[in-house]
């Protein structure tokens, strides 16, 4: 059996900790001895052991990616765990102390991390001394890395790590259950939609970066060309105050439905005829993206970060150019006056989460690099 810790320095339950939680809810325990380290007082504890898993939790790492007093109590833990892999969600310190922690028979632990971000590299560490210096350390500290998108991987190659330590592996989620037709009716009832009416709707923490001004300047134009539709923004963040005063410059108060934070978005989803992604920074695969998919609902997304391994063009959703109003606002305009192409996107969206993004086909994936990844430390690779 082979016997892996997870160590991941998030309090708050965000993407890392989603896919955290998917993998452990499939992860095959006849093979994997898994355990998980956490900061003191993270809300993925009662998740993790309400599975069942092991928890250890330090007073140190919290929401920090290399924080030195956590070193020497993760090669404490490591020491008592003996893991045979340290699989890092973006903490440096779990890395670093994996490293300089002889718990087996030939000595440190295979060391693995995923990117889960896409990020904008900085001059300071994509050019010059800088890339070297990044890439050394992060070459030295990891044997191998998950890149949630390709365009993770071509963030980390960018920065100096080797293309041979990376391989991508795409988010995976449990499909979202389907509602009835009489439920439905009583979901958007909820949200004042009239019956007829269209639906397009945005899920994303209210960050600048996630693009929902122009989702909101695109859903004005829509409107203004004579679209009958509701355009739903769920979630909360430090720029809904700006987004709801936009909208009420518009005229769009009526049409604009602003949800807050939703526990379940099964039923938003359900009444969803498009998905929208607009980012146009952090994006790596949309959590979201694939919960639609897994209901057949199609997408409109930016060129941005991993939204293109999501969304084929033309085939389960549309693609334009990031923050780019108009575009937005031709995109979403084919989709909902074009019905004969709707039709087959939703069909053609579930097909693809069925064949590529469902949890077992995640966790399965994981597995599969765990089992290689020792492999190669074991050969001395």
């Amino acid at each position: 059996m082979i016997k892996v810790v997870n160590v991941i320095s998030d309090t708050n339950i965000g993407g890392a900790g989603k896919c955290l939680l998917t993998y452990l809810e499939h992860a095959d325990t006849a093979a994997f001895d898994i355990s998980v380290i956490l900061p003191g007082g993270s809300l993925l504890k009662p998740h993790i052991d309400a599975l069942g898993f092991t928890v250890y939790e330090i007073d140190a790492m919290t929401d920090k990616s290399l924080d030195f007093k956590a070193i020497q109590k993760l090669r404490k833990l490591f020491k008592q765990i003996k893991p045979d892999i340290v699989h890092s969600h973006a903490s440096m310190s779990a890395r670093i102390a994996a490293k300089f922690s002889k718990v087996r028979a030939k000595g440190s632990p295979a060391i693995a991390y995923t990117r889960h971000s896409v990020f904008e590299p900085s001059n300071a560490i994509s050019k010059g001394m800088g890339k070297v210096v990044n890439g050394m350390i992060n070459n030295y500290f990891c044997d191998g890395i998950i890149a949630v998108a390709e365009a993770a991987k071509q963030n980390l190659t960018a920065t100096g790590v080797k293309e041979s330590k990376i391989e991508v592996i795409l988010n995976g989620v449990e499909p979202l259950k389907r509602l009835s037709d009489e439920e439905k009716a009583q979901v958007r009832q909820s949200y004042g939609i009239a019956p007829g009416q269209k639906v397009a709707a945005m899920v994303a923490r209210l960050n600048i970066v996630k693009g929902h001004e122009y989702f909101i300047r695109a859903a004005k134009m829509a409107i203004d060309g004579g679209i009958d539709a509701k355009f739903i923004i769920a979630g909360t963040g430090e720029t809904e105050g700006r987004l709801k005063q936009l909208t009420l410059e518009l005229g769009l108060e009526d049409r604009i439905i602003f949800t807050g934070f939703l526990d379940d978005v099964t039923p938003l989803m359900n009444i969803t005829d498009i998905l929208v992604n607009a980012s146009f920074g952090t994006e790596a695969t949309s959590l979201a993206l694939l919960e639609g998919m897994s209901i057949g609902i199609p997408a409109v997304v930016s060129d941005f970060g991993g939204n293109p391994g999501v969304v084929q063009e033309g085939k389960n959703g549309l693609i334009f150019m990031q923050r780019n109003t108009p575009d937005l606002h031709r995109a979403m305009s084919q989709l909902f006056t074009d019905s004969a192409m709707m039709q087959d996107m939703k069909k053609s969206a579930e097909e693809m989460f069925y064949e590529r993004f469902t949890a077992k086909t995640y966790s399965a994936n994981i597995e599969d690099f765990y089992t290689r990844l020792l492999d190669n430390k074991e050969a001395g690779k």
